[in-house]
C-alpha cells in the first residue's frame, strides 16, 4: 500500500539506463515525509495482485539460455539481456570495506538449466541480497530482466551482475519457466545434480586455492553448517592409500551423456536420466577416467574420493585411450608411483547425505609432493608419517 506517492512522466533517457524497464510512461516518488510504504497482510491481500508477482515483466520467451550466454562468450561482455534459469546454490554475504571507508556486501548464487550446471549471479545491493537468501536451492526458478553479462577475468568465464535496472520473478507462472521447474525438481530427485560433479579441475584456478587443511580438520570445517553446506577448496598432502588401476575397465572408465553428465548404459546406449534434455535420443557419449582414491594422514582417511576428468589424466600422465592399451604389469607399475607415497592434493569438497562418508569430495589436482614444501606447510606436526 502506497500513499501519497508523487506520479511524475518518466525521463526516457535516464530510465533507460539506471531503472527498470517498464510499459508505463509514470513512474512513482515516495516522500520520506508525506508519504507512506507498508506491506499488505495476507487478508488486506487482494489475490489478482498477488498473482502478478509471478509474471515477468518482460517477454518470457525473450531470454539467453545459460548455454547461449556461453557459447555467445564475450560478444556479449557488458550487454543487459534476461534469464531465465534455476537456483543451485546461494552464498553467504560477504561483508567488506572499501578503501574509503564505505561498507558493502556480495552475495553470489550459483544457477542453472538444462545446458549448464553452473553459472555465477552475483549482488551487490542489500535488497538483491536479502532477496537471495529466500531462494531455496533447486526448487526456485528465476526470471531475470535486464541483468548485466561480463567476462570475469578471474575465473576465465562469462557471469551475470545485478545492477539497478534488474527486476527478479521468482518462480513466473509460465511455460517456459514451468518446463525448467519440472527439469530441476526431477533432476535433484534422481541424483543428477550430483552427477554435475566439477570433472573439470582444469577450470578452476589452483593459484587460489591456498588453505591447508589435514582430514580431521577438513571433516569439522565441512560440518560446520551442516544446514546450509559449505562449498570448501582446500589443500591436502597426504598419502594414496588405495588406488585400484588394475580393475576391470569397468570400474575406472565411465561413459557419460554429454548433454546431463548422467551414467550412459553400456547395453542400450541411451542416457539414464528420465530428465535429459536429449532423452529419446541416441545418446552423445564422452568417455573419461572415473576413479576412486583414498587420501590419509596421521588424523584419518578420507574414502572414495573421485578422481576423474582432465584432473585424473593429468595425475596418470596418460589420457583414457592410453591406458586402455596398458598392459595389467603397466598398470600396475602406475598405481605403485602413487600407493602409499605422500602426494599434494587440491580438492573441492562438500557436505551431503548422499555420499556414504557424509562428504563429497573432488580431487582436483594430484602430484607427488615436494619434501621441503610439506615441512614447511606442516610445521608443527610432530607426528608427519616419513616418505
Amino acid at each position: 500500500m502506497i500513499e501519497n506517492p508523487l506520479i511524475v512522466t518518466k525521463d526516457a533517457e535516464k530510465e533507460e539506463r539506471y531503472n527498470p524497464s517498464t510499459p508505463s510512461f509514470y513512474r512513482l516518488l515516495v516522500s520520506e515525509n508525506h508519504s507512506t510504504v507498508r506491506v499488505c497482510s495476507d487478508i488486506e491481500a487482494d489475490a489478482r495482485l498477488l498473482s502478478l508477482l509471478h509474471l515477468p515483466v518482460k517477454d518470457p520467451q525473450d531470454f539467453y539460455s545459460l548455454g547461449d550466454i556461453l557459447a555467445n562468450g564475450q560478444s556479449l561482455d557488458g550487454r543487459v539481456i534476461n534469464i531465465l534459469a534455476a537456483v543451485r546454490s546461494v552464498a553467504e554475504p560477504k561483508f567488506f570495506t572499501t578503501a574509503d571507508r564505505r561498507k558493502g556486501q556480495r552475495c553470489e548464487v550459483n544457477l542453472f538449466d538444462d545446458t549448464v550446471p553452473f553459472f555465477a549471479l552475483v549482488c551487490w545491493d542489500n535488497e538483491a541480497i536479502q532477496l537471495a537468501q529466500t531462494w531455496i536451492p533447486k526448487e526456485t526458478v528465476l526470471f531475470i530482466a535486464d541483468v548485466r553479462i561480463t567476462f570475469d577475468r578471474f575465473r576465465n568465464s562469462m557471469i551475470a551482475t545485478v545492477t539497478s535496472k534488474t527486476i527478479i520473478t521468482v518462480n513466473p507462472d509460465t511455460k517456459e519457466a514451468n518446463l525448467l521447474f519440472n527439469y530441476a525438481r526431477e533432476l535433484a530427485e534422481t541424483g543428477g545434480l550430483d552427477e554435475h560433479m566439477d570433472r573439470t579441475g582444469d577450470q578452476v584456478n589452483l593459484d587460489t586455492i591456498v588453505d591447508v587443511f589435514n582430514v580431521h580438520q577438513l571433516k569439522l570445517r565441512a560440518q560446520q553448517n551442516p544446514d546450509k553446506p559449505e562449498t570448501i577448496y582446500a589443500i591436502m598432502y597426504a598419502f594414496i592409500t588405495t588406488m585400484n588401476l588394475d580393475s576391470s575397465l569397468s570400474k575406472l572408465i565411465r561413459n557419460r551423456c554429454a548433454k546431463c553428465r548422467f551414467t550412459v548404459s553400456e547395453e542400450t546406449q541411451s542416457c539414464s536420466n528420465v530428465a535429459c534434455p536429449g532423452l529419446g535420443d541416441s545418446a552423445e557419449v564422452i568417455t573419461g577416467f572415473d576413479l576412486l582414491v583414498d587420501l590419509t594422514d596421521h588424523t584419518g582417511t578420507l574414502q572414495s574420493c573421485n578422481l576423474s576428468g582432465t584432473a585424473a589424466e593429468k595425475t596418470l600422465g596418460c589420457t583414457v585411450d592410453d591406458f586402455v592399451f596398458l598392459t595389467d604389469g603397466q598398470k600396475t607399475a602406475l598405481k605403485w608411483r602413487f600407493l602409499l607415497e605422500r602426494c599434494k592434493v587440491y580438492l573441492k569438497v562438500l557436505l551431503t547425505h548422499k555420499a556414504r562418508s557424509g562428504l563429497r569430495v573432488n580431487v582436483l589436482s594430484c602430484t607427488l609432493a615436494d619434501p621441503g614444501e610439506v615441512r614447511q606447510s606442516l610445521p608443527s606436526s610432530g607426528l608427519l608419517m616419513q616418505n
